[in-house]
């Protein structure tokens, strides 16, 4: 039952239906970390807000001798949570700060937008018959739209990119004691840079996240703090996730060329596959949450002061929930039921934008080809964590179709 073993960061679903049939909580050794793995406790959990907080108050680092212990990120109560990681009343403040950059209209008014950049990474990237599709497009596609529509510069998104995936690799689970301070000082350096921008668009507030923002601050609403914190959110969370998605769709389709067959010959089938592949392989492998108050989770005792890990990427395999779970059906009844973008009051604010960026990703795909498959002197390279679900590397070989006259 060791999570941290390379072959459960790399496949972690074995692991996954050990824990859900004889651990759903399962404590971590030496720590206070609990992993819940069914969906039944992990929902109960997300339900429970009094007793499990979203506050993001520690993470789990390695020594040099390998051991996980808990390292503190409240500051003795101090630090300030935002969105993803806050309570209401505070928490839905927040979303209502950013979710009229993220309604569903002008999600869908960016539709060309998105194309056209998708189509541009693809020119750049594409080497006769191969492409390294994460580099190339599902690392930067997500992260150009957030820039985008926060208001940065294009030119600013390689090193967004670097200090967003920097940062979150706190929350991997794995990182160690001698990462830890380049890992903080990314963080640090994304922080300053928000600053930075947030200052600067106080003289012409734009019709983008940081004009909202800087209006927000103006009346009062928000403090200065706070909104960068809500900007270091969306940079690190809203790049990753979908970057996961993108990248982990292009995996399964490259590896069954039957489905293959089936989304060229029927592009509606695209939504259901999409939501298919953030069941099996969803992004965030699951969302920490704070124990309050000592408390009980299905028969486990819980003290004050624990975390616990729902792991969302468990419960969408729970036979419990979905019929032969470990396959991919298009066909299922419940095909949005599934927890990868979270439930509830948390429930992803991007979630419309990373299902519309990886349909145009996923649709550009296979309109370039007429089969994909793995490259096979160049194998998939996972990133290495408890937390995420996304690759470094993804070598596909790409068979193009004929061009007509």
């Amino acid at each position: 039952m060791d999570p941290f073993a390379p072959p459960n960061i790399e496949n972690p679903y074995p692991l996954y239906a050990a824990l859900r049939r004889d651990h759903p909580v399962y404590r971590i050794p030496e720590t206070d970390f609990y992993l819940v793995s069914s969906w039944e406790l992990v929902t109960e959990a997300l339900h429970r807000t009094a007793d499990f907080s979203s506050n993001l108050t520690g993470v789990l680092v390695h020594s040099e001798q390998g051991s996980p212990r808990s390292f503190d990120l409240d500051s003795g109560g101090h630090a300030i949570h935002v969105l993803a990681t806050d309570d209401d009343p505070s928490h839905q403040q927040h979303r209502k700060l950013v979710l009229p950059t993220l309604v569903a209209k002008r999600i869908r008014a960016m539709e060309p937008l998105i194309a056209h950049y998708a189509e541009g990474l693809w020119n750049n990237h594409f080497d006769s018959d191969q492409i390294e599709w994460v580099s190339a497009l599902a690392d930067q596609l997500p992260l150009q739209m957030v820039a985008h529509l926060i208001g940065l510069p294009d030119i600013d998104v390689p090193q967004l990119l670097t200090w967003s995936y920097d940062s979150t690799e706190l929350l991997s689970g794995i990182v160690t004691t001698n990462r830890l301070p380049e890992v903080v000082s990314a963080a640090t350096q994304l922080t300053g840079y928000l600053y930075d921008k947030l200052a600067d668009a106080q003289t012409a507030p734009g019709d983008n996240l940081l004009g909202d923002l800087v209006r927000a601050c103006d009346s009062g609403e928000v403090d200065t703090a706070v909104a960068v914190l809500m900007l270091v959110q969306l940079v690190g969370a809203g790049g990753e996730s979908t970057a996961g998605l993108i990248s982990n769709a292009a995996r399964i389709v490259a590896e069954q060329p039957t489905l293959q067959q089936q989304l060229r010959e029927d592009s509606a089938l695209l939504a259901p596959f999409l939501e298919e592949a953030l069941r099996l392989e969803s992004p965030f492998r699951g969302h920490h949450r704070y124990v309050t108050a000592a408390t009980t989770l299905g028969t486990i005792d819980l003290p004050a002061g624990s975390h616990l890990i729902l792991l969302w990427g468990s419960a969408n395999r729970d036979p419990r929930a979905f019929d032969n779970p470990d396959a991919l059906n298009l066909d299922r009844t419940n095909l949005r039921t599934h927890l990868a973008f979270g439930r509830g009051a948390h429930f992803c604010v991007g979630a419309a934008l990373a299902r519309l960026e990886a349909k145009i990703a996923l649709t550009l795909l296979l309109a370039k080809s007429k089969h994909v498959s793995l490259t096979e002197d160049m194998p998939p390279v996972r990133v290495p964590s408890l937390f995420v679900r996304r690759h470094q590397r993804l070598h596909l070989t790409v068979g193009t179709p004929p061009i007509s006259d």
